[in-house]
């Protein structure tokens, strides 16, 4: 809400967006893609005012009533380790719109980001895990790749081939 009466560009990401698009999972935190000015302006108006940063010139801040971190991925940045790579997150003015107006990460860009986080950031297998349960939950195919940027098909061909075992609880 708070971003929306700024008019600032956004969309969810991270464990949110992964319950949005069909697998419902723990999460401790909120995930925000906006831009640069985005978060400028969103500091700008908002810190002292019931958020706070994480640290000093942290891109992440805590709601002081919820106690709930929100992290801040920027347009341009990328994916995992931060290093410069393939796959980077997207403007958020670009996301397509659902009917509701959601303002959640598509589910192509969700999947591409999680594969491209877990390539670049061997710690981060919760990204992996992620596209596994959301191959299931969509019931995506395996021809699904070819909407993905290159760097990531061979990942998302392994982990597909993954998905179609199931263990028994």
């Amino acid at each position: 809400r708070r971003l929306s009466e700024l008019d600032i560009e956004f969309v969810l990401v991270g464990g949110l967006a992964v319950g949005m698009r069909g697998h419902l999972r723990v999460t401790v935190d909120v995930d925000i893609l906006t831009t640069k000015e985005g978060l400028s302006r969103f500091k700008d108006r908002w810190l002292g005012r019931g958020y706070v940063e994480k640290f000093s010139g942290s891109k992440g801040v805590k709601d002081t009533e919820t106690g709930v971190n929100i992290d801040f991925l920027l347009a341009g940045e990328y994916p995992g380790d931060g290093k410069p790579g393939p796959v980077a997150f997207p403007d958020p003015a670009s996301i397509p719109r659902e009917e509701e107006g959601h303002s959640v990460l598509d589910l192509r860009t969700l999947v591409e980001l999680k594969l491209a986080s877990g390539l670049s950031a061997p710690d981060r297998l919760q990204d992996f895990a992620d596209v596994i349960a959301l191959i299931r939950a969509n019931e995506l195919e395996l021809e699904y790749t070819e909407r993905l940027n290159d760097y990531v098909r061979d990942k998302y061909a392994e982990l597909w081939q993954a998905a179609q075992t199931k263990s028994e609880p």
